[in-house]
């Protein structure tokens, strides 16, 4: 043992690192020698791939320490990158908290084990890949992602692999990620896997949903002893549950614990992937109802309706079968009269949308979907329809609807990206930057939203690192996808287009001529961003926030005209307060939901949910658990997934109809005053 290289060179201080050394520690002298050769080569991974060369060495190295080690060393070592250090570092006086971003050295090894992966692979590894991204790209106040190279190195990995593992895992990545350098990543190693298959992307997408052993939709059972255990995946996840002779059990029988404890833990792994890829697959069929996209019969069968996880999110949807609108009811597709609809191998299949069809059909789909007791994965029913209005016909080429709102710019920039909007974040700086832009290739089309930076006090209206923390809005157009884009100063002053020698200016196209689906989801898209990342829906800003300088856009936002949205939201509480336990203490009046408490009355707007109360309208400030948006309302299940405003409401309905129950001071405090 003389003179043997006890570990290789990782920096200690880090929990992955930790257990990494501590892991090679136990292994056996002989075993263990090889190590820090193979860890030294990692270091060696400096471009943005590992080239053929490169990879032939590794699987030296890898032969040297053995596949089987190789793997168990990075099982106990990868799902813990994410975890704080295990030492602190003092920081500086000025940039970055270094106890958040991963070690330089470090992570320059672990990209290079990444690279690795592939040559050694199995299931369990390749599931602890996606948890590597998500945790390299955790945002670091002043740095932005915490390891971008980190992440784009297991996003590579993914890519080389192939599995249904790897392949879900890009599919749910490929609707997750938003940092724009592994987002192109994800779609490179998605265009390596759909060249490797001789398939196209889209087809490769829909083929990437797992089935995870479940024998039909939504349902796996496992006979296990005398136990039995069933993974059902439904409109409230996925769940696991444990039976004996017909009864369901509370816990997880001791039994099972013990003897089938690697049965147990690929259940508990395909609980969670299937939460995870139910949630991606329902995320990517909202963004197709822009798309004119279609599927034939028979792949749309076997890959949605009839797919074991797939089906779960597909049989809450409303489908055109050849023209004819279709759910998933009483064991078949039919159509609204209760009629079976059928399925012909060619049969031209799309994703049913609102916008078009008769006011009729979408209120009696909503009223069948209500009967059913159905809750869809996204919008659809319930949508939000935006049409052209008198006002854009006279502007022509520019929407106004939702100019002159002060947004949260970090809030508004990751709406942006979920939403597949291309936006850079405005820093006071002088220099230029493109409006927030959707590129829309199926359509030829760019759609862009004005943005500029608002304020002038450094420290104030930035952060620490002069990003403004808030954008004033102005108007939405469009243009052809490859027509010059325009600019603006970060701090204002006015958007013009960009040309060089060989471009010459683009006119913006006449709202009238756009594809009416394509203006509608766009105009939606900016409607999200205003509904959720406007200051106005922040109840502490009452005071107009610094300076008091939005005071007036507060008040006037906070209690004015309904957007789409919530008049779409008022539609749904129509429907929904009959069937709540304090229907009684509600009314809709307008823009506010009136709830009759026993000290006071109250009115909270449909839009923001901030509340007045009277007789007075004098304010009332609830500021909501983050953690816990919706609260506890102990009525029905919300219909209406995503928006977190409508849960707001609700939960503030259901505190204020009992408000001789309320026991926060600072609330009671208003009440008294």
């Amino acid at each position: 043992m003389t003179g043997l290289p006890m570990r290789p060179e990782l920096n200690p201080g880090e929990a992955w690192s930790d257990a990494f050394l501590a892991k090679l520690d136990a292994l056996p002298d002989a075993e263990r020698a090889p190590w820090p050769a193979l860890a030294a080569f990692a270091r060696s991974a400096s471009a943005g791939k590992p080239s053929a060369k490169w990879l032939k060495e590794a699987q030296k190295h890898l032969d040297a320490v053995g596949a089987g080690n190789f793997r168990a060393v990075l099982a106990v070592s990868l799902p813990l990158l994410s975890r704080p250090r295990t030492f602190a570092l003092q920081p500086a006086q000025y940039g970055p908290d270094p106890n958040l971003v991963l070690d330089n050295f470090n992570a320059l090894s672990l990209k290079g084990l990444l690279w690795m992966v592939p040559l050694v692979a199995d299931s369990a590894l390749t599931r602890l890949l996606p948890g590597v991204v998500e945790s390299a790209l955790k945002k670091v106040p002043g740095v932005g992602p915490r390891e971008p190279k980190v992440a784009n190195a297991a996003v590579y990995a993914l890519g080389q692999i192939d599995s249904e593992v790897a392949l879900s895992a890009l599919a749910r990545l490929s609707t997750t990620v938003t940092f724009k350098g592994t987002l192109k990543e994800v779609q490179k190693a998605l265009e390596v896997v759909s060249k490797r298959l001789n398939i196209s992307p889209d087809e490769l997408l829909d083929m990437g949903v797992p089935t995870l052993g479940m024998q039909t939709v939504g349902e796996r059972v496992e006979v296990l002893g005398d136990a039995e255990a069933r993974l059902s995946v439904d409109a409230d996840g996925a769940k696991l549950t444990f039976s004996k002779g017909g009864k369901v059990l509370k816990s997880v029988p001791a039994a099972v614990k013990k003897d089938f404890a690697d049965d147990l833990k690929e259940l508990k792994v395909a609980q969670k992937e299937a939460e995870q890829a139910a949630s991606a697959l329902a995320q990517r069929l909202d963004s197709l109802m822009i798309q004119p996209r279609e599927w034939r019969g028979e792949s749309w069968l076997e890959r949605y309706l009839n797919h074991p996880l797939a089906g779960t999110v597909a049989r809450r949807l409303i489908w055109l079968v050849d023209g004819v609108p279709a759910f998933w009811a009483d064991g078949d597709l039919r159509d609204l009269n209760g009629e079976p609809v059928a399925v012909q191998p060619e049969s031209v299949i799309k994703l049913w949308h609102p916008i078009g069809r008769t006011v009729e059909e979408v209120l009696a789909w909503r009223d069948r979907l209500e009967e059913l007791q159905v809750r869809q994965p996204f919008k659809q029913a319930w949508r939000e329809v935006c049409v052209l209005t008198d006002a854009e016909r006279r502007t022509n080429t520019y929407s106004n609807r939702f100019a002159g709102h002060i947004l949260k710019q970090h809030q508004f920039n990751q709406l942006a990206a979920l939403r597949g909007w291309r936006n850079k974040l405005r820093l006071m700086v002088d220099d230029s930057y493109p409006p927030a832009m959707r590129d829309l290739p199926a359509y030829g089309l760019r759609a862009e939203y004005w943005i500029e930076g608002i304020g002038e006090d450094y420290g104030t209206d930035t952060t620490e690192s002069g990003t403004y923390l808030r954008v004033t809005t102005d108007q939405v157009r469009f243009y052809p996808i490859d027509a010059p884009e325009n600019h603006a100063h970060a701090g204002g002053g006015g958007y013009s287009m960009w040309v060089n020698q060989t471009q010459q200016p683009v006119n913006p196209l006449v709202l009238a001529d756009i594809p009416p689906l394509v203006l509608s989801e766009i105009l939606r898209d900016v409607d999200l961003f205003v509904g959720v990342a406007s200051v106005g829906n922040d109840p502490t800003w009452q005071d107009g926030g610094p300076g008091g300088r939005f005071r007036e856009y507060w008040h006037s936002y906070s209690f004015g005209e309904l957007n789409e949205t919530a008049k779409t939201r008022a539609e749904y509480l129509k429907r929904l307060i009959p069937r709540l336990n304090i229907k009684d203490r509600l009314e809709l009046d307008g823009k506010f939901l009136r709830v009759r408490g026993d000290v006071r009355a109250y009115k909270i707007h449909l839009g923001s949910s901030n509340i007045l109360m009277e007789p007075n309208d004098q304010y009332l400030c609830i500021v909501p658990d983050r953690s816990s948006p919706g609260g506890k309302n102990d009525g029905p299940d919300v219909n209406f997934d995503g928006d977190r405003v409508l849960s707001l409401v609700l939960s503030k309905a259901f505190l204020l109809a009992d408000d001789t129950g309320i026991t926060d001071p600072v609330i009671l405090q208003q009440l008294k005053r």
